[in-house]
């Protein structure tokens, strides 16, 4: 079937289940602004905020708004080559010196900066940083921050818990599994000083080619998605930190990766409001601390052409007044190519601002970012009260997160959350209900270690997302040996070679493309050996409508250590399958098909 058809197809069918489930009252919780942000017992003194904004001067107001990158695992003691590019992009040698200098309201952690090392460290960090914010004439803590959804995107791996992504978690359909997956999550980052994440990914995925989106997304049913964005919206925040849920008005039908270019929704109004609002409007009611932009052009919502991010009509408009949302709303990341292809990076944070954002994250020139919003209210393009109004909804959110009451993490609270046994327990059990089980028309699954004892295991191998012990082959076969079996994990250029002795071969698939693919080859030479072949998609699970058909298919939605696990134990017989697909598979498989063992 033709991608844009198929695409087509997708949508359509979406759209028909949230009419239907209209029709009989579902979307009801959705139909009225919801309020603004829970405050979770903490109820910020409003007036003290406003007294606290009112002694600030206006450079200090300014550097509340932005949420930069710092490179180096501590706040003052950089390695040399962290403290050059520091001194490279900002002008001073330490993250203590950043935070500082411009008076920054937020710091966000990646593992490429340096800044994820080992929990003890991150904790150190955070505390670093806090002591740098709080001895500045404000004395305002930081809103640390990062990007944990779990799944394929995890800048903190091993020992913390690594926990199913959202497509797995759609897979297992369950709120409750949902709440506490972020539950756990959010404990862990508290523990290392981490109060604000970059999760749920609320954007429903109706485009099998979207290549940024995907398996981040809960699936393609808008009611289900918005179900489990709320679920985790409450567990994120129960734990004390803030969720942010992404990306606002909706990424999922997106053909274009929005880090390398702009891409265009040409979804009408209507399809929108069916679609794409839900789930954001599910969150906005959950008490959603936070939404994040995306930079993506809507001509439906805003025909002027800008991305969302800068779009006055999309984030006042309809974030603002349509939805009811009070909370702050922060931007995807400003070095990303789709908000800077129509206008520079002076420009870019200034309008951001304009169009109603609250908080700037990583600008890909801070010095400059900085000085063009200081400009842009000297001039008088921004007012201070503008200014003012986002400054004060960061502080509140400080205040509701408990950074102005205890800001500090300690190592006894990092050595007994991070990873705890519970934690680890909870993982497994959770993401025992993912997999989902795809085909099996010859009843091979599952399998037998007395009958079929002797298994090859291969495929793509991707780089394993952070801290996971990887690559997910040599997991699979290392579980699958724990289980009984005798596994042995081959390169997929020695597999069909190899095959032959084995009773049955696993095949990790990845991203596999329509038509001709070294993988599309890979699995037919496997075939070709007579040896029984079962495919496991560890990522997209479209890959089973693009290969040959092989003995069985099963979805594992990401190839973390939990996930591949859990798979294992399914191929095993170990754990009934239960996971039903999130997505549909066009050509081949209806949304919530899914297979069990007799």
């Amino acid at each position: 079937m033709p991608y844009h058809a198929s695409r087509r197809s997708l949508l359509t069918a979406a759209a028909a289940m949230a009419a239907g489930a209209a029709a009989v009252g579902v979307t009801s919780a959705f139909s009225r602004p919801g309020p603004g942000p829970a405050d979770d017992g903490r109820n910020p003194d409003a007036a003290r905020l406003r007294r606290l904004v009112a002694r600030m001067s206006l450079a200090e107001k300014v550097g509340q708004l932005f949420v930069s990158r710092a490179y180096g695992h501590s706040a003052t003691e950089p390695d040399p080559a962290d403290a050059e590019a520091n001194t490279t992009h900002f002008g001073v040698r330490t993250a203590a010196e950043l935070v500082a200098r411009y008076h920054l309201g937020g710091v966000i952690y990646f593992a490429w900066a340096h800044n994820t090392r080992a929990p003890a460290q991150i904790a150190e960090l955070s505390n670093g940083l806090q002591r740098a914010a709080l001895s500045g004439p404000a004395r305002i803590p930081l809103l640390v921050s990062t990007d944990q959804e779990h799944g394929i995107i995890a800048r903190i791996g091993r020992p913390a818990t690594l926990l199913p992504g959202a497509m797995a978690l759609g897979a297992a359909g369950s709120e409750s599994s949902a709440r506490t997956a972020a539950r756990i999550a959010g404990a862990e980052l508290a523990a290392l000083g981490i109060r604000q994440d970059y999760a749920p990914v609320a954007d429903v995925n109706v485009n099998p080619a979207n290549p940024v989106i995907g398996v981040r997304s809960f699936g393609a049913d808008p009611l289900a998605v918005a179900r489990l964005a709320a679920a985790q919206v409450r567990g994120y925040q129960g734990a004390g930190i803030a969720a942010t849920a992404k990306h606002f008005p909706g990424h999922g039908d997106t053909a274009t990766d929005s880090h390398v270019g702009l891409p265009v929704m040409q979804h009408t109004r209507a399809q929108w409001e069916e679609l794409d609002e839900p789930p954001f409007r599910a969150a906005v009611e959950a008490g959603v601390d936070v939404v994040m932009t995306a930079h993506i052009v809507v001509p439906a919502l805003d025909p002027s052409g800008d991305p969302a991010t800068l779009s006055r009509p999309i984030l006042t408009g309809i974030l603002r007044e349509r939805l009811g949302f009070r909370g702050v709303v922060v931007t995807d990341a400003l070095d990303m190519a789709g908000v800077r292809q129509k206008y520079g990076d002076d420009r870019v944070p200034v309008l951001a601002l304009k169009a109603g954002c609250d908080q700037l994250l990583n600008p890909p020139d801070l010095p400059l970012a900085h000085s063009s919003v200081l400009a842009a209210v000297r001039s008088g393009e921004l007012s201070e009260e503008r200014i003012e109004e986002s400054v004060l909804r960061i502080l509140e959110l400080k205040a509701r997160r408990g950074l102005f009451d205890d800001p500090y993490t300690s190592p006894e609270r990092v050595a007994a959350t991070v990873g705890a046994p519970a934690h680890l327990v909870a993982a497994d059990e959770i993401a025992a209900r993912t997999t989902t089980l795809l085909a099996n028309p010859e009843g091979l699954l599952p399998l037998d270690p007395g009958k079929r004892p002797r298994l090859l295991v291969t495929g793509t191998d991707p780089a394993s997302p952070s801290g996971t012990t990887g690559p997910p082959t040599a997991v699979l076969a290392r579980e699958l040996s724990g289980l009984g079996f005798s596994a042995t994990a081959v390169a997929a250029d020695r597999a069909a070679a190899s095959a032959r002795g084995h009773d049955a071969v696993l095949v990790c698939t990845y991203n596999v493309p329509e038509g001709a693919s070294p993988q599309r080859t890979l699995v037919a030479e496997l075939i070709a050996t007579g040896v029984p072949v079962v495919a496991v998609a560890i990522r997209n699970p479209y890959d089973v409508a693009r290969l040959p058909e092989c003995a069985a298919s099963v979805a594992t939605y990401s190839w973390t250590d939990v996930e591949v696990r859990a798979a294992a134990r399914v191929l095993a017989g170990a754990v009934r399958p239960s996971g039903r697909l999130p997505v549909p598979v066009p050509g081949r498989y209806p949304l919530g098909h899914g297979l069990t063992y007799t």
